[in-house]
């Protein structure tokens, strides 16, 4: 298919010469200033946030709907995050992100171990948001299968501002507000978001609240300094839990019986800071610093049975976790020529931290359940790491260019116990990591507007400390036998844009993993892992945005994936288990991930009116190791309207948007390989959100 869009390219440019277009776009996911996004051998997608979007405004779901290769499903559980995969990597989380990358301003959101979170991104005062996948990701470091960053905007003059409330379905009600400014010596950005719900689920009712504050002041020589605070609070979030298949087909919206009985909830709070510096000095050189640090504070009440509980070595029912992290980051950057052709160089390197305190309490007192109990886990966790990085773009011919990096990285995974009994012996341990990923990419152009490109790299995921909380053989210590998985990664791509704003992009890529992480044992609670051989990801992304005809446009993204464990493995399933008895064959799909996917927004849009369709789909989803099970696919169909109001001042825009109109049964998010069977969390009916949004701007001197 690639060659197939190429090669008439090819043919139309043979008469005359085509130069790159070097737009000054800044790509930070792939660490360029000086290069557009079409001119980089990877696939990359750029979401420009500007207010126009009929939505509640507080899910980076909202923003992420139509990114080809990425599944972003809001489970309709807020003690849960919103469930992030790329490419299949990622899609074993049972809760937050793992296998990937995140960054907010360019505060990582990924914690050194690997695992991470989207629940402080605040949407409200947002720019834009970011996604690379492929070979390139793994310039980024550990658990880097893709990377998803967003922005918010600078603060510039005049003063502007926005203010938005919107009201949905199950009392969701949302209020959204920023303000931006900038003075001759500073520039401001302050953004807020306050979220409420009763749930559509039993048991599901949820509060959040965020802010955001961006300040940033030139230095001389065409220097900047940004600074970057972050709060977010969900105190108390019900937890539903999952639903077995029987309990989908006979109520989609009640909560498990134990979520009630225990009062299953999650409390989670996070502060951070952020400092960048960028200098630009003479001859095209740059240096560029960053330094963070912050805090997530996390309790959580499970549904653990208090007979499990009974075992020496149970960790209890309720999780008492404070995290504090940290880093810095120093690179050196120069843009000049070689050979007479343009040359972007970069260097540098990054230290980062995680200091974690986990406690576990049993979840009941007496007779009384879901309050916190006797002390059962106590221990202090570190990660570090240190990393050096170097990365070179050339455009060494007429029509072609050459990105290449290299990145090595260390990391220590440290703990130390607390609790040491007769009957639960001391699990301190360390152990240490290192990789090297390299990545090279290619990209030819045949035409002004057609790119053709090539890359391939190493990318590795080391265990999150979740996944080293238990020994695959149920026996005492943390699994520091684990080693981190490792991969090879291909991608042949071709993109194409037209003077009249139409640009698709097609993809085909190819991931082998060796030393796959997957569940071992997953009973009484306690889920352990264990390295399971060869998988292998691969498949095909489309995206297009073409405008039809005058006010009307098309945007659809399909992605087509077929990720497959490579090896056969034996697991342990059911209570009391200890000798793993069912085979897991190889050729068995990974689960978590849809053979298909799909999005298409047909859109009108005259002077003051949009209207949309929006259709959504996927295939069905493996929910366990073994694919016995699977959450039956689905497309849903969406309604969008809105209506500006224009003054001297502002604008003032009302939308409605119906979700899932013909009120589909489907399942939203799946659980993988959840220990009771309960694997399915249903997706909500039909749903209407009304909304009104002020965007305002003070009148210039």
């Amino acid at each position: 298919m690639l060659l197939a869009l190429a090669l008439p390219a090819a043919a139309l440019s043979a008469a005359e010469p085509v130069a790159l277009t070097l737009d000054r776009i800044e790509v930070s996911a792939a660490r360029l200033q000086r290069v557009a996004p079409f001119d980089v051998p990877a696939s990359f997608d750029r979401i420009e946030l500007d207010g126009g979007e009929a939505g509640a405004g507080v899910a980076v779901s909202e923003a992420l709907a139509g990114v080809p290769g990425l599944a972003a499903r809001e489970r309709q559980n807020f003690a849960q995050d919103t469930q992030l995969s790329i490419r299949g990597f990622g899609a074993r989380s049972t809760f937050g992100v793992r296998g990937l990358r995140l960054y907010a301003d360019g505060i990582p959101a990924t914690m050194p171990d690997g695992q991470g979170q989207v629940s402080h991104f605040v949407l409200a005062g947002a720019e834009r948001v970011e996604v690379l996948r492929g070979p390139f990701s793994a310039l980024h470091g550990n658990s880097s299968g893709g990377v998803v960053q967003i922005f918010s905007a600078d603060g510039d003059a005049p003063t502007r501002g926005h203010l938005q409330a919107s009201a949905g379905r199950d009392a969701a009600r949302a209020i959204t507000a920023s303000l931006r400014g900038a003075g001759d010596v500073l520039g401001y950005a302050l953004a807020a978001s306050h979220f409420e719900t009763d749930g559509w689920r039993d048991h599901s009712a949820a509060r959040r609240s965020w802010l955001n504050l961006k300040l940033h002041a030139p230095l001389p020589r065409d220097g900047r300094l940004q600074l970057v605070a972050n709060h977010f609070d969900a105190p108390g979030a019900l937890d539903p839990l999952g639903l077995s298949w029987d309990q989908v087909q006979d109520d989609p919206r009640q909560a498990t019986a134990v979520a009630t009985q225990y009062r299953t909830r999650k409390s989670a709070r996070q502060d951070q800071l952020g400092l960048r510096w960028e200098q630009p000095l003479a001859g095209g050189h740059a240096l560029e610093a960053m330094s963070y640090g912050g805090r997530r504070e996390i309790e959580q009440f499970l549904s653990v049975p208090v007979g499990a509980q009974g075992n020496p070595l149970s960790s209890g029912g309720v999780i008492d976790l404070d995290n504090d992290y940290g880093g810095v980051d120093l690179r050196w950057r120069w843009s000049g020529s070689l050979a007479g052709r343009a040359l972007e160089f970069t260097a540098g390197g990054n230290a980062d931290r995680q200091r974690q305190h986990r406690r576990g309490y049993e979840n009941f007192v007496g007779d009384t359940l879901g309050v916190r109990g006797a002390l059962r886990r106590d221990e202090r966790n570190r990660v570090d790491n240190r990393d050096l990085y170097a990365q070179a773009w050339w455009q060494f011919a007429q029509r072609w260019s050459l990105l290449a990096g290299v990145r090595r990285s260390q990391l220590r995974f440290e703990s130390s116990d607390r609790y040491i009994t007769a009957s639960n012996p001391d699990d301190s341990g360390r152990v240490d990591y290192a990789e090297t990923t390299p990545v090279l990419g290619l990209i030819f152009a045949p035409a002004q507007d057609w790119r053709v490109y090539a890359s391939a790299g190493r990318g590795f995921e080391t265990p999150t400390f979740n996944e080293l909380g238990y020994r695959a053989d149920g026996g005492a210590g943390l699994a520091f036998d684990l080693a981190p998985a490792t991969s090879r990664n291909l991608e042949l791509g071709a993109k194409w844009r037209s003077d009249g704003g139409a640009h698709v992009e097609a993809a085909l890529f190819r991931a082998d993993t060796d030393d796959e992480l997957a569940v071992a044992r997953n009973v009484g609670g306690r889920s352990s892992y264990r390295n399971v051989g060869r998988a292998r990801r691969e498949g095909a992304e489309l995206s297009a945005t073409l405008p039809l005809a005058e006010a009307w446009s098309l945007r659809l993204a399909w992605t087509w994936l077929d990720a497959r464990f490579r090896d056969a493995f034996p697991i342990c399933t059911g209570a009391g288990c200890t000798d793993p008895s069912v085979l897991v064959a190889a050729g068995t799909t990974i689960p978590g991930t849809a053979r298909r996917q799909g999005h298409l927004r047909l859109q009108w849009q005259p002077r003051d009116w949009q209207l949309a369709l929006e259709a959504t789909g996927s295939s069905s989803i493996s929910v366990s190791d073994t694919g016995a099970r699977h959450a039956p696919g689905h497309v849903l169909l969406h309604l969008q309207a809105a209506r500006d109001w224009r003054t001297a001042h502002g604008r003032l825009r009302g939308f409605a948007r119906l979700d899932n109109v013909f009120d589909r049964g489907h399942v939203g998010s799946v659980i993988v390989n959840e220990g009771n069977g309960r694997y399915y969390e249903p997706g909500p009916g039909r749903g209407l959100l009304l909304g009104l949004r002020w965007d305002w701007q003070a009148r210039a001197d």
